[in-house]
């Protein structure tokens, strides 16, 4: 036992240093801005079309990185990819994760980095809470809603019929990062921690796997993580604008695994004029490997909806009589 304490303690000791030289040394990519509470990265492809707001699920190590194959399936676009409190390049601590915390973030990250509305806000997993939030909390800023297997908030219920609680005390959940334990199981084998697929390039690969082991499970992802609970209560009732056009993508995958998927995102639709829910094989990750399918879906949605149209080779926003 003793001899298991010093390794670990040796192993953490290592890891830390490793995570502060590597960090130290890596070419950082994005913008950093303050947005109040502290510093969050801000990534923009630099295209003069539309703007899309590309949000990541939870615990994405990197998510401007995985995104990428779809930013650039979405070539004709201005795509930016906000990585808020505990994700990529951004402050790893954070305020209390509530869903008025996140919106509040992202509409300030926004404003910082000069994105004007409106703009289409897209997600994927996780993020489906904070979009909903989002353009309930700023009406009109959004032009459009583009979900990915985007999570439907539902309150879950004990046996006894009260709502579950969160958990809170020691985050076990960290220890595998702060130990090293994380970084040598991916040092054997790394694919537990890359995309699957091919679309990403071996740059992006190689950022998601440091990643991973510098972000994993931070204070900020963990609060996150038991707050779900709390801010699927704080959303219960609450439905996306009658008026906003929103494209739900779900995942055959996850459809399958968990049958009440597919009726909860045709019950969150109800009531929304123009909508549209397309299924894609594949993963909940669908953007690693249906990027194309992805980003010719939502074009055609957004153009069929009058969000955007084209005019020659560009991407433009139809004027408001338009």
């Amino acid at each position: 036992m003793l001899t298991l304490v010093v390794l670990l303690i040796v192993s953490t000791v290592l890891n830390y240093g490793l995570v502060q030289y590597e960090r130290s040394t890596a070419e950082p990519y994005g913008e950093r801005v303050e947005i109040g509470n502290g510093s969050v990265n801000v990534v923009d492809n630099g295209r003069d079309g539309p703007t899309v707001v590309l949000l990541s699920g939870l615990g994405t190590p990197a998510p401007a990185p995985d995104f990428g194959p779809l930013v650039r399936e979405l070539g004709d676009y201005r795509v930016v990819v906000v990585e808020g409190f505990g994700y990529g390049y951004s402050d790893l601590t954070a305020p209390e994760r509530t869903v008025q915390n996140v919106s509040e973030e992202l509409h300030a990250a926004l404003a910082a980095t000069g994105v004007e509305e409106p703009y289409v806000l897209a997600g994927h997993s996780l993020a489906g809470f904070y979009i909903l939030d989002y353009v309930n909390r700023y009406p009109g800023e959004v032009s459009a809603v583009v979900g990915i297997d985007t999570t439907v908030p539902a309150v879950v219920e004990d046996d006894d019929g009260t709502a579950a609680e969160d958990g809170r005390g020691i985050p076990w959940e960290r220890l595998p990062s702060i130990t090293g334990l994380l970084r040598w199981v991916l040092l054997v084998a790394p694919d537990l921690a890359l995309p699957e697929g091919t679309a990403h390039t071996a740059e992006e690969r190689d950022r998601i796997l440091r990643m991973t082991v510098w972000n994993n499970a931070n204070a900020a992802v963990t609060d996150e993580t038991r707050r779900m609970g709390d801010n699927a209560r704080d959303l219960e009732g609450v439905g996306f604008p009658a008026e906003l056009p929103v494209l739900l993508l779900l995942a055959q995958d996850t459809m399958d695994q968990m049958p009440e998927w597919l009726p909860r995102h045709e019950e969150q639709l109800r009531g929304v004029r123009d909508h549209e829910l397309v299924v894609l094989d594949g993963g909940h990750y669908l953007h690693w490997t249906r990027s194309p399918e992805i980003a010719a879906t939502a074009t055609g949605f957004l153009e069929r909806h009058g969000v955007v149209r084209r005019e020659g080779s560009g991407l433009t926003t139809p004027s408001p009589a338009g």
